[in-house]
């Protein structure tokens, strides 16, 4: 298996109202992502074309969503990437750009 293109620990993962898990994975690999629990159950994944990533209007920066098979999940990242060498998950910027990137959509 190729190594993961992003990876993000520690992420909460919420859908509407309701969280999903407070210390999920995102990982973007071989052209997927994957929203998993923090056992690694999946949650939902899909080609990461048909994914849309965004930033909410009107909340903190560290929030994105991701639209997935028809789904919205609300992510909660961190505001800023975490120090070198330091726990904690990227910035939801990163999060999004990944995305993009990987589905071949850049900007």
């Amino acid at each position: 298996m190729a190594e993961p293109e992003f990876t993000a620990t520690g992420v909460r993962i919420g859908k509407r109202l309701r969280s999903l898990t407070r210390a999920g994975q995102v990982r973007i690999s071989d052209g997927r992502l994957e929203l998993l629990t923090s056992y690694g159950s999946e949650i939902d994944s899909a080609p990461v074309q048909a994914v849309r990533a965004s930033k909410p209007w009107f909340a903190p920066d560290d929030r994105a969503l991701a639209d997935i098979n028809g789904k919205r999940y609300l992510l909660t990242l961190g505001e800023q990437d975490p120090a070198p060498g330091e726990p904690g998950p990227p910035a939801a910027r990163r999060f999004i750009e990944a995305v993009r990137r990987a589905a071949g959509r850049e900007g």
